[in-house]
């Protein structure tokens, strides 16, 4: 390869990772990139699975750490919220530190945290570890993301992204099973025990494979950008409020909502460098496609929330069985993610995005119609059918016109969408049962047609999806 050439690529790596990752992902064809995927994967499902875990251990949790239902919504809120609030931080300080620090930092504070988790002896400090846990997500998930990025290029990206969405697809609907079967087993705390030995894999195997830093990082780190953290608190004080106010019905907490997300909006407006630059190329798709993912979270998670509370308060259930019911979910959601992608490649984003909630709505609306195994769970299945290629649908549209080297930011802005979904679809949808799942289905269907980009990924993503 001409010498030229070889420092322009280098230039790139440098511009999205830092220097101290330029030489571990020098090449495209990096020789251990599928085994990097798998652990990066392994990382970003267990961000996901603990979005869940929790939901079907919610009541002996309660029972043991004495907390009420207000109580246990923000035990899985808390998470939520701080994962979805600081992704957008994440997403700058792995563009400007390198993603390779940023996710070894965020995954060695979700370890210890998963660990505190476990450990809690009461209802604050179980929040307490759950809002660290969500920190560490924070920082690990973009910096996964933009890792993926560097590692893979042309139809080999477009592939890897669609194992990426599927995992967090899938990481949901599996985090309840894992759950049920943790919880009647050696109990609740073991579904933050679990984390331990996948978090420790992942900090000493990721390094190894990505091979020695070149160099400590130096200027073009600190010509990046600083952070914005004054938006950083205010979009933290806006979620917070928002999620207080649907989970306790109050209009003082929702009022004040409004108004801090009104000074976001209006420092964001002046602040010379903003969470997400207006001049950002591709910024259109990237809101767009993070809106659907918003809306897809909030309706899976929260139709995970309710059904585990229902089976096993109104139907009697246990927590194993509660957790087996959800396993044709996780093969549903994980079949909507493989089917959404050569679906999008041949229909487009917005007949996708609209077919995907149609079906999804159909299954909310068939759900409450029956029992256990003739009405929820094939109901579920078929919602989380249509939401798994609602996933791929809004993570390829979102990134499908951002550089290189704003992926950091891109992936935080998408990750934003889906554990602030979670958090406002659970509080905002907890009180209303599947009965109410459909009509925001359904709203979203309609709303395809405006928020996701017309036409079809690029042709490499075409041929991508269609393997």
């Amino acid at each position: 390869m001409p010498a030229h050439a070889e420092h322009h690529r280098g230039q790139e790596q440098e511009r999205v990772h830092g220097p101290e990752d330029a030489h571990a992902h020098a090449s495209a064809a990096h020789p251990h990139r599928w085994r990097l995927l798998f652990l990066l994967c392994l990382a970003q499902f267990l961000l996901i699975a603990d979005v869940t875990v929790v939901n079907v251990a919610l009541p002996a949790v309660g029972d043991d750490l004495g907390l009420s239902s207000s109580g246990l919504t923000r035990v899985v809120t808390a998470y939520t919220l701080f994962f979805g609030s600081l992704l957008l931080v994440g997403g700058r300080l792995a563009d400007r530190f390198g993603a390779r620090r940023t996710f070894l930092a965020g995954l060695t504070l979700f370890t210890a945290a998963s660990m505190a988790s476990g450990l809690a002896t009461g209802g604050a400090a179980l929040i307490a570890a759950r809002s660290a846990q969500g920190v560490g997500a924070a920082l690990l998930s973009p910096a996964a993301m933009a890792l993926v990025m560097a590692l893979f290029q042309g139809p080999s990206r477009h592939r890897a992204l669609g194992v990426w969405a599927a995992v967090g697809g899938a990481g949901a609907a599996v985090g309840v099973l894992l759950g049920g079967i943790l919880a009647d087993g050696p109990g609740w705390r073991w579904i933050f025990y679990v984390n331990l030995p996948a978090g420790v894999l992942a900090l000493i195997a990721v390094p190894l494979l990505l091979g020695p830093p070149l160099r400590a990082p130096g200027d073009p780190a600190a010509r990046r950008a600083p952070l914005d953290v004054p938006g950083a608190l205010l979009l933290t004080a806006a979620s917070a409020a928002l999620v207080h106010g649907l989970t306790e019905r109050s209009w003082p907490w929702l009022a004040a909502a409004v108004a801090a997300g009104a000074v976001l909006a209006l420092v964001q407006r002046r602040t010379p460098h903003p969470l997400l630059p207006p001049a950002l190329p591709g910024r259109r798709s990237l809101l767009g496609g993070s809106a659907v993912m918003l809306g897809a979270a909030g309706l899976l998670v929260a139709g995970f929330y309710l059904s585990s509370l229902h089976i096993q308060h109104t139907l009697g259930r246990s927590p194993l069985v509660t957790g087996l019911a959800f396993l044709p979910v996780a093969v549903a959601v994980t079949a909507g993610a493989h089917l959404g992608g050569p679906a999008v490649a041949r229909f487009g984003w917005r007949p996708v995005g609209a077919a995907a909630f149609a079906l999804a709505a159909a299954g909310a609306a068939l759900a409450p119609a029956g029992g256990l195994w003739t009405g929820l769970v094939p109901g579920f299945a078929l919602l989380a059918l249509g939401l798994g290629a609602a996933f791929v649908c809004a993570t390829t549209a979102a990134l499908s016109e951002v550089a290189p080297e704003h992926s950091g930011l891109a992936s935080g802005t998408v990750g934003t969408a889906h554990e602030l979904g979670a958090a406002l679809g659970v509080a905002a949808l907890a009180s209303g049962g599947f009965t109410a799942l459909p009509f925001p289905a359904l709203a979203l269907a309609l709303a395809a047609a405006v928020l996701l980009p017309a036409g079809h990924p690029s042709p490499s993503a075409a041929r991508a999806t269609a393997h």
